[in-house]
């Protein structure tokens, strides 16, 4: 069955291309999520003009990958625990989050959190309010940018799981 779910993890470029290598990925898409304004831009993100983070709409075949699984490839890569910062990027557009469009999904969300981290941890769960799509060159950047900055170890990714 397919579904979606939005995720906030740092930068989007790793995000992205971390989870575009997983079975079970149907598409990705990198935007801006959760913000007070609408259609924002890169540009306003970094001059911290709007309060968007940076999202990464995942679709995917609940059949062939759980929102469980993709939950533990999420701390995989993300530092539960830090406050608007991942890896070498800092502001309040690189805060984690996991965004929902079931609130179905709210309980399964927590409820992993709450069993596998210690309860002090800083991710978002919260209801997607918006979602705007980045612009053009940020889609699948690091395909189009290979030596790019990304701090997501896209070694985390095990044989089994790959594409």
């Amino acid at each position: 069955m397919k579904k979606e779910i939005y995720i906030a993890g740092g930068c989007f470029w790793g995000v992205e291309m971390y989870y575009k290598n997983l079975k079970g990925v149907i598409d990705t898409e990198v935007g801006y999520a959760n913000g007070d304004t609408k259609n924002p831009t890169y540009e306003d993100l970094k001059k911290h003009l709007v309060t968007h983070a940076e999202t990464l709409k995942l679709v995917y075949d609940n059949d062939i990958i759980s929102l469980e699984k993709i939950l533990e490839h999420f701390l995989r890569f993300v530092d539960p625990y830090s406050i608007d910062k991942q890896g070498e990027d800092i502001g309040h557009q690189y805060r984690s989050g996991i965004y929902y469009l079931d609130n179905s999904e709210k309980d399964i969300i927590k409820n992993y959190f709450d069993k596998v981290l210690n309860k002090d941890y800083k991710i978002e769960i919260l209801p997607l309010l918006n979602f705007y799509n980045a612009e053009e060159y940020h889609q699948d950047y690091l395909d189009k940018n290979p030596n790019g900055y990304c701090h997501v170890n896209l070694k985390l990714i095990k044989k089994d799981e790959h594409k």
